[in-house]
């Protein structure tokens, strides 16, 4: 039905900037549309069928909020135009454009089905950056498959599937993250780095540092040295940034181990999996040495959890707290 379409625009402009939107699929559009809050910042996540957007100087004149958008299609493809320039973009690759000018796009299915991209709304006045050179930006097709890149686009892929876990006080922390977070890759990309506060870089720098760690701990050598050497930084230098939030390096690499062990334990799926395997495949290579690492930190050994788990029937590995933050919306009312 034609209303489906309508109904959706009309909440894509009123949580966006108000735009011009078309479709080929009008009649039968099926679409989906979920917004996150983030403080001062907006996340939303979107599926729908092909799209044509366009926002002119009369909508830019009667409504303007100010602010930078940057869009990440998971699926589909994005052509985009602004200020003289054209980007054209596709899964795991980011664009920036802004909402005081002018601008015209095509979001397009790749091989049939629906677009799925990811928009996060920035207010200008929140970035340490100047405008002049954020323009330079805007309209181009910026890598997120490496780098900085790809810590941005994954950060902001689990701040959608994590959402509902997230409590006020998450909210606040993670908004400053990110901010953090977009400013250094905006100044990675301008050459910039030295507009950057030391507190932004050192932010950025433990996140580099926890995703970094997430994805070797089954490496039973990850190792404080091994991490400063990585990081460029020294091993001195790299207890001083855990130091100031109240942990070891190795304290917190054991927990997380530690933790992706419990998880595996109560799983299902998993309950012919030997424990040893578990234990190794999570950096421990040593039976014994987990056993009485897991016992000192869960009260009794692995074999003696998973049993007591399996009889209980209790096979959720943590505790969450359910706290939504958004808002979501779909084509059919």
């Amino acid at each position: 039905m034609a209303d489906r379409f309508d109904w959706w625009r009309e909440m894509a402009c009123q949580t966006h900037v108000p735009t011009m939107v078309r479709s080929d699929r009008e009649k039968d559009f099926r679409g989906t549309l979920r917004v996150l809050d983030f403080g001062v910042m907006q996340l939303s996540a979107m599926t729908h069928p092909a799209l044509r957007v366009r926002r002119n100087w009369k909508e830019i004149r009667r409504s303007d909020p100010e602010t930078y958008c940057l869009t990440v299609p998971s699926r589909g493809a994005i052509r985009f135009g602004q200020s003289g320039r054209e980007a054209e973009l596709g899964p795991r690759e980011l664009m920036l454009y802004n909402s005081s000018h002018p601008f015209e796009g095509w979001i397009t299915p790749v091989g049939g089905g629906r677009v799925s991209h990811m928009v996060m709304q920035i207010p200008a006045a929140i970035l340490p950056l100047p405008a002049d050179r954020l323009g330079r930006l805007t309209a181009t097709r910026l890598p997120g498959g490496n780098g900085i890149g790809a810590l941005l686009v994954g950060h902001l892929g689990e701040l959608t599937r994590q959402a509902r876990h997230f409590t006020a006080a998450d909210v606040a922390r993670l908004s400053s993250l990110t901010i953090d977070m977009l400013a250094a890759f905006f100044a990675h990309h301008l050459q910039a780095q030295e507009r950057l506060s030391p507190e932004t870089r050192q932010q950025v720098l433990r996140a580099r540092i926890r995703d970094f760690v997430q994805r070797r701990l089954g490496d039973p050598d990850l190792t404080a040295d091994t991490i400063a050497a990585a990081h460029h930084i020294s091993t001195r230098y790299l207890y001083k940034i855990f130091h100031e939030e109240g942990v070891s390096v190795a304290r917190w690499i054991r927990h997380l181990r530690l933790e992706h062990c419990r998880r595996d334990l109560v799983d299902p799926r998993l309950l012919s999996r030997p424990i040893h395997a578990i234990a190794a495949r999570w950096g421990f290579p040593d039976a014994a040495h987990f056993s009485r690492l897991f016992r000192a930190a869960y009260g009794v050994p692995p074999r003696d959890y998973r049993v007591q788990c399996a009889e209980t029937g209790k096979h959720r590995a943590e505790n969450v707290n359910d706290g939504p933050i958004g808002r979501s919306a779909h084509s059919q009312p």
